[in-house]
């Protein structure tokens, strides 16, 4: 049996999540402060330890330096439980080391997932990828197969919408593969404006430029509609690379191709009308993201999300989609945008 040690100083939401647990089939060992948990994890040693960030005599942060430091201790899959979801608290647990992060309030599948895939990439690890084994499993696998390999061994996460994945200025440490849902990569002013520069959905991957790189993520990643990652560990990521060329040729070319849409970006925000850049901005989601089951193009996009992505004002944006739907070009539904009109739309570009 699996052993949970959970850190919460709140009495009511301890004692429920512990119930959750237990019913889950785990041994739970629960801790009211970060120092008494800290003393429970040197005494029984936890297979993943869940704590809360705010708490008297010792808070999160602090627990999970102190774990970082013990040889021991220091390997152990470490999940926030808070009610803070504010961006610097998620960047400087991650920083830290924090695998995975749940906002209170979370539901018992988000919590028993969370738990579930931080368990299963804790067990892989344990294998020990190591280089020499390496190059034979790719030989096996053949071309891409190793990368396909990687990323069905990888840990899986649940995020919701509105979710920060990773924050611009970090320094990468996963790579993510999109099973479901849809994602947005964007950088932020001075001001505090922002600017789409990339949206993925299904089968793509996210976060490799600063991998490549070997920098720090030159843009923030969100969540724009419930979705689920692989999480794929760098190390194991580079270590493919550099056994296996098909896998750093494709990502070579993903490269290629993200720089060559990033300058016709920039170029159509500094000479296209904003009519053009709606339509490219349209044009791009229907590329992007599936049709429903009677052929047309739909997807609920916040406004605001929209003119992120076409480089104008939400109050233009919507003027100008009802300017579409005025021609028939797009319908607008409880929200939602259906483009009606594919080629017209798409000789607006032109």
């Amino acid at each position: 049996m699996r052993r949970v040690l959970l850190i919460e100083d709140n009495d009511e939401i301890r004692e429920n999540t512990a119930e959750i647990l237990e019913l889950a089939n785990y041994k739970v060992d629960t801790a009211a402060n970060g120092k008494q948990g800290v003393e429970m994890a040197l005494g029984n040693i936890p297979d993943l330890i869940i704590c809360d960030i705010m708490m008297p005599v010792l808070d999160g942060y602090g627990v999970l330096h102190l774990l970082r430091k013990n040889e021991s201790l220091k390997n152990i899959p470490f999940i926030f439980l808070t009610a803070k979801s504010e961006r610097g608290d998620f960047r400087k647990g991650m920083e830290m080391g924090a695998d995975d992060y749940i906002t209170k309030p979370f539901s018992d599948i988000e919590l028993l997932t969370a738990i579930e895939s931080r368990l299963k990439k804790a067990a892989l690890l344990h294998k020990k990828f190591d280089p020499a084994s390496v190059q034979p499993a790719v030989e096996e696998a053949g071309n891409l197969k190793a990368l396909e390999e990687l990323v069905t061994n990888s840990a899986i996460n649940f995020y919701k919408k509105k979710r920060l994945i990773y924050d611009e200025g970090n320094h990468p440490v996963k790579l993510f593969y999109i099973q479901k849902g849809k994602v947005k990569t964007f950088k932020t002013n001075d001001d505090g404006k922002e600017l789409t520069v990339g949206l993925f959905g299904e089968g793509d991957y996210v976060g490799y430029t600063a991998i490549l790189e070997g920098g720090i993520y030159k843009e923030a990643a969100e969540v724009i509609e419930d979705a689920t990652l692989s999480i794929i560990d760098r190390q194991d990521f580079e270590k493919l690379l550099r056994a296996n060329k098909e896998v750093a040729r494709q990502f070579i070319q993903m490269l290629a191709q993200s720089v060559t849409d990033r300058e016709e970006q920039l170029v159509g925000i500094a000479y296209n009308s904003l009519r053009k850049r709606v339509a490219e901005a349209l044009v791009l989601l229907q590329k992007k993201y599936t049709k429903d089951d009677q052929g047309h193009f739909s997807m609920y996009i916040s406004r605001e999300d929209l003119a992120h992505i076409a480089g104008t004002a939400t109050e233009s944006i919507i003027r100008t989609l009802s300017d579409f739907k005025s021609e028939k070009l797009i319908d607008i539904k409880e929200g939602a945008i259906i483009i009606l009109d594919e080629k017209r739309l798409a000789a607006l570009l032109n």
